[in-house]
């Protein structure tokens, strides 16, 4: 009996091969600064899918100019985006990964040239510019943006596509009282709080039949932000409105002091899968087999997303199997090293 880390997962029509998630990390490195994948995307996913990595992650590519956290970041904002992401999945493909896409915009934390929008004219703090309040055609546009986007990645190949909700980006800038102070439809209450993330869950799915995830941050880590308890509220919506898998990160909307210890956040991506009965990610200091298995025996999780450790580490999935006993199967050209 295989451990439970190598284990097949399955999603919708998506199986994935073991449960290692390489987490949606941003590299800064579309030196062209127009958002398209550059050849250092090639090496650095490429590499991971050949060290055996389950799904791949592609990290947080925006969907409008305005919406990229730096002018390096990738983007999915026009047709032109769509060849070199489709020749990178193919790519990674031919190593047996899956893969997906983390859909996002950064609101009020872009720092690229030219106005920024956000729910609430507040800056994130003294070092960022102070953003637009967004009209109520502008919330439109960008629930539309959300929507081309996915349908780029599904021209692309891509398996999966994760709505980017975390880390006080766009989205979570709507949900937390912290970030939207506005007295419309889409601010004040709870349920009006969670309306723009409602509608792009919304026009996705009205594209996308595939497997979807959200990632959140489940603490703002401030007395009058948002807590897990919130979440778990938030995560019984996102299953009603047909989201499969919950990728459970904190904080970022505000700053604040977290206390930062191995698995830190495994917690709340428990509490969100016994809470909200919807399959989670566990993500943050997670860096070893024996380590991901325990989340994963103790049920505390379905997926386990792998971040710094496999930025050193792109064979992580050897270096647990052998701590764990397991054996995987390697690529081909690699068998004699194995």
């Amino acid at each position: 009996m295989k451990t439970k880390l190598f284990q097949p997962y399955q999603i919708k029509n998506v199986i994935l091969k073991n449960r290692i998630v390489m987490s949606p990390m941003c590299m800064y490195s579309s030196i062209g600064e127009q958002g398209f994948i550059e050849d250092f995307h090639f090496t650095h996913y490429i590499s991971r899918a050949v060290g055996q990595v389950g799904l791949i992650m592609v990290e947080a590519t925006a969907v409008t100019p305005q919406g990229r956290i730096s002018a390096q970041d990738l983007g999915i904002w026009s047709d032109d985006h769509i060849p070199a992401l489709q020749e990178l999945v193919s790519r990674i493909k031919e190593y047996g990964s899956a893969t997906a896409i983390q859909l996002a915009h950064a609101g009020r934390k872009s720092t690229v040239d030219g106005e920024i929008i956000a729910p609430s004219s507040i800056p994130f703090d003294n070092t960022y510019k102070t953003p637009k309040s967004m009209t109520k055609e502008e919330i439109k546009e960008t629930v539309q943006a959300f929507q081309d986007g996915a349908k780029r990645a599904k021209k692309a190949g891509i398996d999966i596509i994760e709505i980017h909700a975390a880390h006080g980006y766009l989205i979570n800038e709507f949900l937390s009282p912290l970030s939207n102070k506005r007295d419309d439809e889409y601010g004040g209450s709870e349920d009006n709080r969670y309306r723009f993330l409602s509608e792009v869950i919304d026009a996705v799915k009205e594209v996308w039949d595939g497997p979807l995830f959200v990632r959140i941050s489940a603490s703002d880590y401030h007395p009058e932000g948002l807590d897990i308890k919130d979440y778990e509220g938030y995560a019984s919506k996102m299953k009603e409105q047909g989201v499969d898998l919950i990728d459970v990160s904190s904080g970022a909307v505000v700053p604040a002091k977290i206390n930062v210890f191995p698995g830190y956040q495994v917690r709340f991506a428990e509490k969100v899968k016994e809470k909200a009965g919807i399959a989670s990610g566990a993500v943050g200091l997670i860096t070893s087999g024996i380590q991901a298995e325990e989340i994963l025996q103790n049920n505390r999780a379905d997926l386990i997303f792998i971040a710094r450790e496999l930025l050193r580490d792109p064979y992580f999935p050897r270096t647990a199997a052998k701590e764990l006993g397991e054996k995987i199967e390697a690529p081909k050209q690699y068998v004699r090293g194995w």
